[in-house]
């Protein structure tokens, strides 16, 4: 059982990271065709999509073919639930993790000892280039279990001959302990539990020179580069956030990821991932550098092949700067997050980057929509970076951030400040941002 026993050759994977852009094709291209013959042959739903297109591993000669294929949506892995996308028996896989199927079923992903390998060699590539080095003690901070995030880094920060500290979620005056105990120069964690740690630090009176922490990787959620800067700016330690992307459909944390030096970007690992840009609507390509729905072939995966999946996140696609690897720009929405007030399309991220420009405002935010009367409202629920000295103070926020939103998004909202603290993450799990009571959503 091999797709193309990626993992034969550790050292000729990292001589792909420098070589050139043509000798980088022919090797996605070769893993192309090898991918979708396994598909086609193994996984009854891949032959049938084909067949109904008229197509055939015959067909795929390099990746110029690629669009010939139709694409995967979420619904392939509804319909097919548990097992029905899987290319090898349940006896030969090695682990299975989940979403966390809020939307209904959860979407069950499998991986071989081969995938694993993969998985976690991906990791400790993003890890060591977000800037962890063999020997550094790296806490892990996201969730263990059926989400993908806690094994994916921890395996990945072992295979980087790093020290793991599972310290998992939650409890952040242990997590806390554990910084000041142990040492950590990396910690991986949602951007919003980075900041509910952080808080918490200063709150105990830590100094720059008690904070070990020099690299935060954070992801599972969308984060802005405002986001970023106020991390710097707000908190005295010296962290540098690196932004890492994944989603368990595709593997898990470590199909992309920053580097640590450069923050230019997040630099996709294409001799395991194939991406694409297209038009959400359309389902075209969009020209080079346009913002669309990035689509992912997995051109290594053993038990889940996955074959032009739309992910539904919505980035544009960069040329490369350190590497031969092309980058993706941070991920600015979700085409299903988007969200429709009064007639005008809005994302979450848009809302963040306002946010984050009022330094009397912490990062937590959440946004309420509803419909009294017949018309879309929305409301923007702040938390203040430290106690108001008055109503005064408060009010004046509020009306500086209502114009604001209103200047950038032509949408006229509510704001109410919170205290500190009232909405941060305190879980570590991924945050909710959009409360929508709305009758028959837009």
């Amino acid at each position: 059982m091999n797709v193309d026993s990626p993992s034969v050759s550790q050292r000729d994977e990292q001589r792909l990271l420098h070589v050139s852009r043509d000798e980088l094709l022919d090797h996605q291209s070769r893993r192309l065709r090898n991918i979708v013959s396994w598909a086609y042959e193994r996984v009854p739903y891949y032959r049938g999509m084909f067949q109904e297109h008229g197509i055939g591993p015959q067909d795929i000669r390099d990746i110029e073919d690629l669009t010939k294929l139709p694409l995967l949506t979420k619904d392939a892995f509804r319909a097919t639930y548990p097992f029905g996308l899987f290319a090898v028996p349940q006896s030969q896989l090695t682990r299975i993790h989940a979403s966390s199927g809020t939307t209904g079923k959860p979407t069950v992903v499998g991986y071989t000892a081969e995938d694993l390998s993969t998985w976690a060699n991906l990791m400790a590539r993003s890890l060591t280039v977000a800037g962890a080095r063999r020997g550094d003690t790296v806490q892990i901070a996201f969730n263990y279990g059926l989400f993908t995030g806690g094994l994916g880094a921890h395996y990945g920060a072992e295979a980087a001959g790093c020290v793991v500290v599972p310290a998992s979620t939650g409890n952040t005056d242990r997590q806390v302990d554990l910084i000041l105990d142990l040492g950590p120069k990396v910690i991986l964690c949602t951007p919003s539990y980075l900041r509910v740690l952080l808080t918490a630090m200063a709150a105990r009176g830590i100094t720059k020179e008690q904070c070990s922490l020099k690299v935060a990787v954070l992801g599972a959620e969308q984060w802005s580069e405002n986001f970023r800067n106020r991390i710097i700016t707000d908190f005295p330690y010296n962290i540098t956030p690196v932004n890492i992307y994944g989603l368990s459909e595709i593997m898990g944390p470590g199909v992309a990821c920053e580097n640590g030096e450069t923050l230019d970007g997040l630099t996709l690992w294409e001799d395991h991932f194939l991406a694409e840009i297209i038009d959400p609507k359309t389902l075209r390509p969009v020209p080079s550098g346009e913002l669309g729905e990035l689509v992912i072939t997995c051109l290594t995966k053993e038990a889940l092949p996955i074959v032009r999946y739309r992910t539904g996140d919505l980035t544009r696609l960069l040329p490369p700067t350190w590497s031969t690897f092309q980058r993706i720009d941070r991920i600015s929405g979700r085409a299903d997050d988007m969200f429709i007030v009064r007639g005008l399309n809005i994302f979450p991220s848009t809302i963040e980057e306002i946010i984050c420009q009022f330094p009397e405002l912490g990062t937590d935010y959440q946004i309420h929509l509803s419909r009294p009367m017949h018309l879309d409202e929305m409301e923007l629920h702040c938390e203040s970076s430290y106690p108001l000295a008055s109503a005064t103070s408060t009010n004046d926020i509020a009306d500086r951030l209502t114009k604001l939103v209103q200047m950038k998004t032509g949408v006229s909202s509510k704001v109410k400040i919170c205290a500190p603290g009232i909405l941060a993450n305190l879980g570590g799990s991924k945050v909710k941002r959009i409360f929508d009571s709305r009758m028959g959503k837009i």
